[in-house]
């Protein structure tokens, strides 16, 4: 039997059978809205005080009977269409107690939102007659988006019948005319909810736009801990729900981690799509990861994440078109079951095993001929990618956007006064970055643990820039990167009025700007100062007969003088600590005291 949805609580059992029997109203061919219908949806929602909504599909069939309150009532995606661009079949009747049978921008934006056939209001006055009654139908596209044309209120006895059922027939042709084909898919409209700080929905926001998503809505809730059901409470949930129709938002985006339950029941009360901060950031690594490695590596960590969530991924799980939280391994893997993602994760792991194995073996390559590794480390966007590009004239990708570059990129680079090392861009950090994604991403982040060097590269623009330095000091310690001798810079110093504006930010921090070059010769100094810390003085009397020792020296090192005698060459050089183990076990008889 059809169940009443919506807020029932309160009703009597005799009252609830009497909506029940509205899924049994009969309706001619021709027919928008019966009269005996309207009449009795006007009767209960005056005696409840509440808005009831009927939701008809194009043949005359009920599909849905729900209860609201006073001023609202949820209105449910029940297309009958799978395709998005086209009307969904369904048209959706609803009263609205107090009288005014005018649609409201809710309405409106929910005929847009959903493609309804129609949106009917019915005016229901505090006797429960019927004020009058009026539609709307979705029109050509304008910019991608349908028009509304909405018609006059008219009296329940002169409901053009006919007349509405043809408009629905016209409004299924309009909307697939209008300016022109798509020549993209319009970017999802998101709604942000958050509990943290608006800070932090700052960089959400950053975060959203980063993923392709049009920000169009924001909701900060100060709570001193998490609702276990609904994360921000059910009377708040009910709210998103009216606030996500009215900005015909495609998804609502939490800037916390979400369980399952939390995910589903959202998503059963708002009606869209669900997906919280970890979601989101994942989906950003699915786009952006270039090498066979780091695709690797954002599966493991969606498939690792949402293997554990399957219960909450509803809507995410039901649809077929792409946005955010469907990028990656794709949701066909998401709804095998479990023992088959288990296989999926074990595989992903062995192919990444076998990846570590191979950068070992370019790591002991490196080790071999004892170039020292630099490494590029921060926050995400603080621009560690420029900073490669101008001091090595790498040519990698760079945008303004979180996350623009994931896979680690290295190139060499040769000292002013001799010498060389190997620049490495890393990922870079975030505040609340999923584990998931650490552990990933471990083989990866290995190339800073190992390094000689750590530059620390923050944005000296940033008003956020000492909590990011310590979001980055976080992870760091996380990966064992927490030992090595490091340089603090504020790179975008471009950006700044002044040095004023900075120096309170990180004292003893270099300031540059990789963008116009600034303070970049001194960069090099003092990382060639900081390597030379760690090498040490070694002089060795080569035979004129095993000269290739020299080049090799030469190689390894800087070599500080060559002297000429009668025996061989004299050669004092400073090498690194690696290197000065391999040249003192291989070549310790010739080493000077």
């Amino acid at each position: 039997m059809p169940e009443v949805h919506g807020n029932i609580t309160g009703i009597r059992d005799s009252q609830l059978a009497e909506l029940k029997a509205i899924y049994d109203c009969p309706f001619e061919w021709n027919e928008y809205a019966p009269r005996d219908l309207l009449t009795e949806l006007a009767r209960h929602s005056c005696a409840l005080n509440r808005e009831i909504a009927v939701y008809v599909s194009r043949d005359g069939d009920v599909l849905d009977v729900i209860v609201g309150v006073a001023d609202s009532v949820p209105l449910m995606d029940l297309r009958l269409r799978r395709n998005s661009k086209r009307l969904s079949c369904v048209r959706c009747i609803h009263t609205h107690p107090g009288g005014s049978a005018r649609l409201s921008d809710v309405d409106i934006a929910a005929l847009r939102s959903m493609m309804l056939d129609s949106m009917c209001a019915v005016g229901v006055a505090e006797n429960g007659h019927i004020t009058g009654v009026s539609a709307a139908f979705l029109t050509e596209k304008a910019n991608g988006v349908p028009g509304v044309e909405e018609t006059e209120i008219v009296p329940l006895r002169k409901l053009p019948q006919e007349a509405w059922m043809q408009e629905i027939q016209l409004s299924d042709r309009r909307v697939l005319q209008g300016d022109g084909p798509d020549t993209a898919e319009p970017p999802e409209k998101a709604v942000l909810v958050g509990i943290d700080s608006e800070k932090s929905l700052d960089e959400l926001a950053a975060l959203a736009e980063s993923a392709g998503a049009q920000v169009v809505a924001r909701f900060f809730q100060k709570r001193p801990k998490a609702d276990t059901a609904t994360f921000v409470g059910s009377g708040k949930a009910q709210q998103l729900q009216l606030d996500a129709q009215a900005y015909e938002a495609d998804v609502v985006i939490f800037d916390d981690e979400l369980t399952g339950a939390q995910t589903r029941n959202l998503e059963d009360i708002i009606g869209v799509k669900v997906v919280d901060r970890t979601t989101l950031i994942l989906d950003i690594f699915a786009q952006r990861a270039q090498s066979g490695e780091g695709k690797l590596q954002v599966q493991l960590a969606q498939l690792k994440y949402r293997s554990g969530r399957l219960i909450g991924q509803g809507l995410i799980l039901s649809r077929l078109g792409g946005g955010i939280g469907t990028r990656g391994p794709g949701e066909t893997k998401l709804e095998i079951d479990r023992r088959r993602i288990r296989e999926q994760i074990n595989r992903l792991k062995q192919e990444l095993d076998d990846l570590q194995k191979q950068r070992r073996l370019r790591r002991k390559s490196r080790e071999k001929n004892a170039i020292p590794i630099v490494s590029l480390v921060g926050y995400t966007n603080t621009g560690k990618s420029t900073l490669l590009n101008a001091v090595t004239g790498a040519g990698v990708y760079t945008e303004n956007k979180l996350f623009a570059t994931l896979d680690a990129v290295s190139r060499r680079v040769e000292m002013p006064d001799g010498g060389e090392f190997l620049l490495v861009d890393t990922v870079g950090f975030i505040s609340k970055l999923p584990h998931e994604l650490v552990e990933a991403f471990k083989s990866t982040l290995e190339e800073a643990a190992l390094s000689d060097l750590l530059v620390i590269v923050s944005d000296a623009s940033s008003p956020d820039t000492p909590k990011q330095h310590a979001v980055v000091e976080e992870v760091l310690s996380q990966i064992g990167a927490d030992t090595q001798p490091r340089i603090d810079v504020l790179n975008k110093c471009d950006l700044t009025p002044s040095d004023q504006d900075i120096l309170p930010i990180m004292p003893g921090a270099l300031h540059i700007s990789a963008q116009t070059g600034f303070g970049l010769d001194r960069l090099l100094s003092a990382i060639a100062a900081e390597l030379r810390k760690a090498e040490q003085e070694m002089t060795l009397l080569v035979p004129f007969d095993q000269y290739g020792v020299v080049a090799e020296l030469r190689k390894k090192g800087r070599v500080l003088s060559e002297e000429y005698g009668d025996t061989g060459t004299r050669v004092t050089v400073m090498l690194g600590r690696d290197a000065a183990g391999q040249i003192a076990a291989r070549y310790g008889g010739m080493i000077q005291k």
